[in-house]
């Protein structure tokens, strides 16, 4: 991953980049003031080179400058926007692209540099993030970032933010890019395994079928049952001895996705090895939470399997019993996300007692087309802690927006078999998907938020620091929420 230094003083000075900053719409764009100034002779070429090159300051605006012979021998001015954090984690996406065949590149940053840093140094590793299977290709030549701050020592601990944030963001992108022809439930189990090794407060289980049908998880057996590769639960906890808030998140683990017997149409199926980036995001963001040691204890539990088409798998028209004994009826084997997380969710409610309750999935394509590609859809009964969390959610840089739980669709649910039917054919998919789920968040209703985030997890190409195919979403958001907790 790229290095990212904070120095009092530029080391090198091959390739300089200045910050621009928006000032309206028809006016050129400013130099930001910055904690080590440039050279004069630098500085006077940057404010003649701004209206002379009709630059806005837009956030991911870049320019660059070559000045034979001289130091430095290019210089790079780059639009940061309203100098907001979001707006340097555009730049830093646009610089790490623009940049790609530098070996090393020093940034200017201002005096008051912690939105500034966070951003940037996230744009900066997100928007250089590549994922390929072979060494095929090569990979990008920057190596080295240095950011020159008036005081490196006082903003360690945002930079080790801002690093971590990015590494498990990646981390959630690579579980959702890897193919399904790698990754099964027992291949996801070992990799939160890896990843989880050689932190001591981190506690980690794994069932396996025959754990999980002794334990009555009926929900995950179903949809597990028609794939060779047998389903697991991972439960991943973190556990701090300063601890005051236990939160539980629980995300879709569905490592691919055939529809099973209500088989999907080949497009819809060709990009489901994404179908468990809701468990990528939460295991993320409690690996995360480890390694920031937030002081807050956070469970996570990843309900995996492969909904395949066989002779084992579950038909329209069956009862499952999910744990703790509540059933319901499913017509359509393609909703079967939900039934995964029915089991989880009453399993952390009866025997995990967290005081918050938040589930992440790829749950509905009606979510994007109620919010489009880039916004999660996010329910709750619970004003403040829906607020709390969309805010956390926008500070990080991603989007959510709050949708209604309306209490006459719940008669959608009845069943003339079994307690719930699990996918009504009456329209409202993502709502209703999210009424069925809170029937199994228990004493915790008021204390649930569910978040259907299929659109944003996937993006058809690069757009800030999003870069083409999994963009990690909720890691970021998730990790802002939990720092709030302590």
């Amino acid at each position: 991953m790229l290095a990212i230094r904070l120095v009092s003083e530029p080391a090198r000075l091959d390739t300089l980049v200045l910050p621009i900053r928006r000032e309206g719409p028809d006016t050129p764009a400013a130099l930001v003031p910055t904690a080590r100034p440039p050279a004069d002779e630098v500085r006077a070429e940057a404010i003649a080179l701004v209206p002379a090159a009709r630059l806005t300051g837009e956030a991911g605006e870049v320019r660059e400058h070559l000045r034979p012979g001289g130091t430095p021998a290019r210089l790079v001015l780059l639009g940061v926007g309203a100098g907001d954090e979001q707006g340097w984690r555009a730049a830093g996406a646009a610089l790490a692209r623009a940049a790609r065949d530098e070996t090393h590149i020093t940034v200017m940053l201002p005096a008051e540099a912690t939105a500034a840093l966070r951003g940037l140094t996230e744009g900066l590793l997100l928007g250089s993030y590549r994922f390929r299977l072979t060494e095929a290709g090569g990979a990008p030549a920057l190596a080295e970032v240095d950011l020159v701050v008036a005081d490196p020592a006082a903003l360690a601990s945002t930079l080790e933010a801002a690093r971590t944030t990015a590494a498990m963001t990646r981390l959630a992108r690579d579980l959702t890019n890897t193919p399904s022809s790698v990754k099964n439930p027992a291949w996801f189990a070992a990799q939160v395994e890896a990843a989880a090794a050689g932190h001591a407060d981190l506690h980690l289980r794994v069932r396996g079928p025959e754990e999980l049908a002794a334990e009555g998880f009926g929900g995950i057996l179903a949809v597990g049952g028609g794939s060779a590769s047998g389903p697991r639960l991972v439960e991943l906890d973190w556990r701090p001895a300063d601890a005051r808030t236990h939160v539980v998140l629980v995300g879709k683990g569905i490592t691919f996705d055939t529809g099973g017997i209500s088989i999907k149409p080949v497009p819809a199926m060709k990009l489901m090895r994404k179908d468990m980036a809701g468990a990528a995001a939460v295991i993320a963001a409690t690996l995360g939470a480890a390694a920031l040691r937030l002081p807050v204890r956070v469970t996570t539990l990843a309900p995996l399997a492969e909904n395949m088409v066989s002779g084992s798998a579950f038909r329209p028209g069956d009862v499952v019993r999910h744990y703790g004994g509540l059933t319901s009826e499913t017509t359509n084997s393609d909703a079967e996300g939900r039934l995964v997380l029915a089991d989880a969710m009453a399993y952390a409610v009866r025997e995990l007692e967290p005081d918050l309750l938040v589930d992440l999935a790829t749950l509905t394509g009606a979510n994007a087309v109620a919010l489009g590609k880039r916004h999660g859809a996010l329910y709750s009964e619970n004003d403040r802690l829906a607020a709390d969390l969309l805010a956390a959610i926008e500070a990080a840089g991603e989007r959510a927006w709050r949708m209604p739980l309306p209490a006459d669709y719940v008669e959608y649910l009845g069943s003339d078999l079994a307690d719930l039917h699990s996918s009504p054919d009456r329209g409202a998919g993502s709502v209703v998907a999210a009424l069925f789920l809170r029937e199994f968040t228990g004493e915790l209703r008021d204390r649930w938020v569910h978040v259907d985030m299929s659109a944003p997890s996937w993006s058809e190409d690069a757009h800030a620091e999003l870069t083409k195919g999994a963009t990690g979403w909720g890691v970021r958001g998730l990790l802002r929420w939990l720092a709030t907790l302590g």
